[in-house]
């Protein structure tokens, strides 16, 4: 097994090394921030929605370099930080103001000022990745500035010349490794080790251990109940869990690749992903979410694995006593249940390209509806699939939902009725009728049961309409 030498705590907080013992791996770093004085990061929400607890951290960007990147404080636990480079809002300034801060004191960006922090870290993030844009602020939300002085601050960001300073000289230097730990306290313990083979040692050792990688989900468990978590293995340097790869007759995506990196590398390959992720949530929280740790909560509101079921996916799971694949349509058993079995780790997701033998061409896309744009619980999530062949017969169809049953689900009786039909309006209009009674939802505070049903049916229609129909 590989060693793992308990050791302490180790960070870098605006240039100075912080050496921490006796600290719960568990808290998150949002709250240290604060218990130490460095009270420039606020708390809003706790659950990453708001982004006034916005830190950058230097991490591995899309093209394996180093790079800033914004991220919600307040739901990475203190250990998975450990050995990283974070940059909070004051660390900025050195001396003078930063561009950032100058921009926005000149377009009157700031009114209360209790955002104005987590604003300032995202666009801190972007300057350095020539990304400041609307897109850049997307996960900040203002309650009283409004947004268009704090849009001007990020134009004015945008135009100036590429930095060349302090920051852009260190993130240039640094190194995207992220080592091993074994930390305890008390009686937690936090491990992140480096080989999948480790993994499932400990979790032989530790058999009711928690899996985490980027914590967003997590991460509410910590900031909104104050949950402990007795032990923790971190999966995000486990280098057999953050590959990916493209090749002609499939994708094959990592379960501990964040959501940022799937976004830039696969963009184009499978449009309903690349749909899904611009909804998904904000930059802060796509550069922490894994598809694995989407997958892995089984929750009945996760965004992609609609888009997943649509495009047949199948997980790679390992276990202590070796390996398997399985249909993501067999992983899901019930509300917040799956097939993953004790000590068990799905290693990565396969996404086939070919479409169906005898189609000539596929239409897919996937749509989600919530109360807002970003960064929000989907009322409803679809995704579909239509291979067609000759004279636009239907030879293959998924329709995939999320948010209208215990589980991601598809509706595989509507989609039997579809093959061999005509893809034209008659079919869409007898398949709406039978997708409405295909689930059975909930009404909660997001919306009503009979309101989700029209959404299951008229999001196939729209999906129709779409594709060059109707």
């Amino acid at each position: 097994m590989q060693q793992l030498s308990p050791e302490r705590l180790i960070l870098t907080i605006n240039g100075e090394t912080v050496r921490l013992k006796d600290v719960s791996p568990t808290i998150t770093l949002l709250e240290y921030l604060r218990q130490s004085g460095r009270i420039g990061t606020k708390e809003g929400c706790g659950d990453g929605d708001c982004g006034a607890c916005t830190v950058a951290i230097v991490g591995e960007g899309a093209d394996g370099k180093p790079h800033y990147q914004a991220v919600n404080s307040c739901l990475i636990p203190l250990g998975a930080v450990a050995g990283r480079e974070i940059i909070t809002v004051e660390g900025v300034a050195n001396g003078q103001l930063h561009p950032v801060q100058a921009a926005m004191v000149e377009t009157g960006g700031s009114q209360c000022g209790y955002c104005t922090p987590g604003f300032i870290m995202s666009m801190f993030a972007a300057y350095y990745d020539r990304q400041v844009d609307d897109m850049a602020i997307e996960g900040n939300l203002c309650r009283c500035t409004g947004y268009l002085p704090i849009r001007r601050a990020a134009q004015q960001v945008m135009q100036m010349q590429p930095p060349s300073d302090c920051f852009s000289q260190k993130v240039a230097q640094a190194t995207t490794e992220v080592s091993q730990i074994s930390y305890s306290c008390e009686n937690q313990k936090f491990y992140r080790p480096t080989q999948l083979q480790t993994v499932l040692e400990l979790l032989q050792q530790h058999p009711g251990a928690s899996l985490v990688a980027g914590a967003t989900d997590l991460g509410l468990e910590m900031s909104h109940h104050s949950k402990s978590f007795p032990v923790l293995i971190s999966l995000e340097a486990v280098a057999e869990l953050k590959t990916l790869t493209n090749i002609p007759e499939l994708v094959e995506i990592g379960a501990a690749v964040p959501l940022s990196h799937i976004e830039e590398n696969l963009r184009g390959v499978f449009p309903a992903m690349d749909e899904m992720l611009h909804w998904f949530a904000a930059r802060q929280i796509r550069n922490r979410a894994t598809l694995g740790g989407n997958i892995g909560t089984a929750s009945p509101i996760g965004d992609l694995p609609p888009v997943l079921l649509a495009l047949d996916a199948q997980l790679r799971i390992a276990g202590i006593g070796g390996k398997r694949i399985l249909s993501l349509a067999d992983f899901f058993k019930g509300y917040r249940k799956t097939d993953l079995q004790p000590g068990e780790v799905i290693v990565s997701v396969q996404i086939p390209k070919n479409i169906t033998p005898g189609a000539t061409r596929r239409l897919s896309q996937s749509y989600k509806v919530g109360k807002r744009g970003t960064d929000d619980i989907s009322i409803v999530a679809a995704a579909f699939t239509i291979d067609l062949g000759d004279r636009d017969r239907i030879e293959h169809a998924r329709l995939a939902y999320g948010g209208v049953a215990a589980t991601p689900a598809r509706a595989v009786a509507v989609e039997s009725k579809l093959i061999g039909k005509p893809w034209n309006a008659e079919t869409v209009k007898q398949a709406k009728q039978e997708l409405k009674q295909a689930f059975t939802p909930l009404t909660d505070l997001r919306g009503s049961a009979e309101y989700r049903k029209m959404l299951v049916a008229n999001l196939f229609e729209k999906f129709f309409v779409e594709m060059g129909n109707g």
